[in-house]
């Protein structure tokens, strides 16, 4: 049977891809929008088989609650046009609250059926913990349900369409087929990004022509991402399991002294930006082969100076999300508008704003961290950005007072690298607990960090027996180091690609051909290397 297994598969790059492009290169315009949904559907089924209908039941929900929200608005537009000045806003009112009736199930059963397909087990697991805990005789059989891929990401765009159509953002679509698109188009829907109607509904429907420069950027971009991949985050997969997956093995009992795990959290969270970064370009590689402008979800993460920063440049779509449909309804709403005018007047401009802001911080961070997965480490990783965030919001005037007082410079670039090292230093402690398979196993290994760091490993050679001898580390030296010029390029506004191909079509092509033979000769492949499934298509 034909299955994939992730974009960087042969079965997704030299089968499905190319017949996708093939179908839609002599396909008439009526007809490639059907072409591209039907690859859509033929990958979704490639990879999650019968579970597809997950995301036809979804489909089917966004179009008929969206019709029902359309509808509502329209009669609310009749009405208001037949109505008497002074009775509008009564008429709005009431057609608000007709409409909140019908949103609010929309999302909820969304969300309820992402709840019960991933979470059943651990909501279980709890609450029996609870049961014992009280010592009742009881206990709950937790349901054991296959997740198709992708549920968390399409959760979030049939929410995103309902409640912009709510808010009258966007017109309710009467095509379902336009809407199906959008919810499967099959570059995004194992991994992201999660886009809004309004990034690529129209387009997809459209489906513009196969342009070669369009074609030429696509794989360009997709071979940046193949290369983070194979030479970056596979090279790292073997040593990254060996150690976290031989401490959990043991029991936390383990040879591993602080500084090998330090290495292998510093090393994961370089594997999770090469996976997740390299699929994003992937994804978007793919999409800019059809002419589809797809949103940004990486904008050089480790350049960050603060914890807030940092999570505007790494996975950006999900950030925006919770914030325009999480943050601002909660932290907007009238009960905490009341919060912050009474704090703003005791604590001043800065620090009453937090009270409001904080609950509606918490409330993010919480589903942020629930959202990648079932266990209280994922909610601890959440809550600890959530902690890091409002700190560093609440210490920021006293930061700025010190640092006058001091006659440091805060646009010293000095005092920017340290910012930004101090950053990347605290992301990798929650990649640990991220990564770590359960809540006991990362406080663990945070201690063995903080209680047994040695450089012992070094001194008797161990540090190659993890995984990586010394050609893997030197590989992985070069791509980081041609990665960090790239991406100073990119952070100055040099963009790359047109840069390149404005040299001339021999310097052009032989920069594609470069980059072709850098992933065969380097990548990490075949006998001794462990590719990593895709990290975030588990989320």
């Amino acid at each position: 049977m034909f299955s994939i297994s992730s974009y960087f598969s042969v079965e997704y790059l030299l089968m499905l891809l190319p017949a996708c492009v093939f179908c839609y290169l002599i396909l008439p315009k009526t007809a490639r929008r059907f072409s591209l949904l039907l690859f859509s559907w033929a990958f979704f089924w490639a990879v999650s088989g019968k579970l597809i209908v997950y995301l036809l039941v979804s489909i089917v929900l966004v179009y008929v609650f969206g019709l029902w929200l359309g509808s509502l608005l329209e009669k609310q537009k009749q009405a208001l046009a037949s109505c008497e000045k002074g009775k509008k806003k009564a008429i709005r009112a009431r057609f608000q609250k007709k409409m909140l009736w019908v949103v609010v199930p929309g999302v909820l059963l969304h969300i309820g059926i992402l709840l019960i397909v991933k979470y059943t087990p651990f909501f279980a697991d709890n609450l029996n913990s609870l049961l014992r805990i009280l010592h009742i005789p009881a206990a709950v059989k937790p349901l054991s349900l296959a997740a198709p891929i992708g549920i968390s990401f399409y959760t979030l765009q049939a929410a995103s369409y309902l409640i912009d159509v709510y808010h009258q953002k966007i017109p309710a679509d009467r095509n379902i087929l336009r809407i199906a698109l959008y919810m499967s188009f099959f570059p995004q829907i194992m991994e992201g990004p999660i886009c809004r109607y309004t990034d690529t509904a129209s387009t997809l429907w459209e489906a513009p022509r196969i342009r070669w420069e369009n074609f030429i950027r696509g794989s360009e971009r997709i071979l940046y991402g193949l290369m983070k991949k194979t030479v970056g985050a596979d090279r790292l997969n073997l040593l990254i399991k060996n150690v976290f997956d031989g401490y959990a093995a043991n029991g936390g009992y383990t040879a591993y002294d602080g500084f090998v795990i330090a290495l292998a959290a510093l090393c994961y969270t370089i594997q999770l930006y090469m996976d997740f970064s390299g699929t994003m370009d992937v994804v978007i590689g793919t999409g800019e082969i059809f002419g589809i402008l797809m949103p940004e979800n990486f904008k050089r993460p480790f350049f960050s100076r603060t914890i807030s920063e940092f999570w505007t440049r790494w996975h950006i779509t999900l950030g925006t999300w919770f914030k325009d449909y999480l943050f601002y309804p909660i932290s907007m709403s009238k009960p905490m508008k009341r919060l912050t005018s009474r704090a703003r007047k005791r604590f001043g401009n800065h620090y009453g704003p937090l009270f409001s802001g904080g609950i509606a911080l918490l409330c993010v961070w919480f589903c942020n961290g629930l959202w990648h997965g079932s266990g209280w480490h994922y909610i601890v990783f959440g809550l600890y950005h959530f902690v890091l965030i409002l700190t560093g919001s609440l210490i920021l005037p006293l930061s700025i007072r010190l640092a006058e007082k001091l006659h440091i410079s805060r646009d010293h670039w000095l005092y920017h690298f340290l910012q930004i090292f101090r950053t990347f230093v605290l992301v990798c402690f929650g990649e640990l607990i991220f990564r770590a398979k359960s809540l006991g196993e990362a406080a663990g290994m945070l201690k063995k960090i903080g209680t047994a760091f040695t450089f012992a490993s070094l001194k008797d050679g161990s540090l190659f027996t993890f995984g990586m001898n010394q050609k893997d580390y030197l590989i992985l030296f070069v791509l980081l180091g041609l990665i960090l010029v790239i991406s100073l390029l990119q952070e100055r506004g040099v963009k790359i690609r047109e840069a390149i191909a404005g040299k001339g079509l021999v310097i052009h092509y032989l920069a594609i051909w470069a980059l072709i033979l850098f992933i065969i000769i380097f990548g990490a492949y075949g006998q001794g290397y462990l590719p990593v499934n895709p990290i975030y298509a588990e989320f």
